[in-house]
């Protein structure tokens, strides 16, 4: 996967394959009906690709849901006629939706979440320190002292990587504010988007907005202070879902167990 869509097809179908025998014990004839989630910008073709890599993978149905829609698993009340406004941070993409009667008012879909993260930290380093670092590594960093708004108490972290010019081992120390730097056009570019989701929602849905404030979701939600970035730049309140990383998951569970709501939330 990347970008939050299908990028080696076969892998992709290897991969559902593994799951869906994993779920059923290892049953090799079952056909499962499948719920999955994608962002909301996702064009034709890729829609397609995803609904052919599951019927390949022996799905009976395939029903494809919008990340954000699955706030659901974050304990939204997406049913009633108040909005929701949520922000799923993912790997490859950041998932914005104002959300009101089981329906999108308004989506968009910017392809800037952890994996660009991970990319802004690994080219900081190459670039300050001459220090090339691997992506789990820089992940690594992100988790640990990475944050979008400067913090109460100062971090720093070791990093081992491969010194560029010498080609040897080397370590350096960073702190918490070097990082804050190379993650800043990313976050900048998250918050934008939450702005111009803001400004595009109709009035009667932002009065709820700003009562209810805005619900985070995805790993990325776990950026430290992201929540406080977002609510300084916002004026609003701005909460984080208590299970962030499984709530798209969470959320496609509850679909699949209420066929209803299922119906009313798949994209055609």
């Amino acid at each position: 996967m990347k970008d939050g869509v299908i990028a080696d097809f076969t892998v992709t179908e290897k991969m559902l394959t593994y799951f869906i025998q994993k779920a059923h014990n290892r049953h090799v004839l079952v056909r499962p009906r499948i719920v999955i989630g994608v962002p909301s910008e996702i064009t034709p073709v890729e829609k397609r690709a995803v609904q052919d890599s599951a019927y390949r993978a022996r799905a009976s149905e395939v029903y494809l849901v919008e990340q954000a829609m699955a706030a659901i698993g974050a304990g939204l009340p997406i049913e009633e006629p108040l909005g929701n406004m949520v922000v799923d941070i993912g790997g490859g993409t950041t998932d914005i939706a104002v959300i009101s009667m089981s329906g999108i008012v308004y989506s968009r879909s910017v392809r800037v979440a952890g994996n660009e993260m991970d990319e802004a930290v690994m080219q900081y380093l190459k670039r300050k320190y001459n220090l090339l670092v691997g992506e789990r590594t820089a992940e690594q960093i992100k988790m640990q002292i990475g944050s979008a708004y400067p913090l109460e108490k100062p971090l720093t972290m070791e990093v081992k990587g491969r010194n560029l010019i010498e080609g040897v081992p080397r370590t350096v120390t960073i702190d918490d504010s070097e990082i804050r730097e190379s993650l800043n056009e990313c976050v900048a570019t998250i918050v934008n988007a939450v702005r111009a989701a803001l400004e595009r929602t109709p009035p009667e849905l932002s009065a709820d907005i700003s009562d209810r404030g805005i619900v985070l979701t995805g790993g990325g939600a776990l950026l430290k202070n992201l929540d406080k970035r977002i609510r300084e730049e916002t004026g609003l309140p701005v909460s984080i879902a208590d299970d962030s990383l499984a709530s798209v998951v969470l959320g496609t569970g509850k679909m699949l167990s209420d066929f209803h709501l299922l119906r009313q939330v798949c994209i055609d």
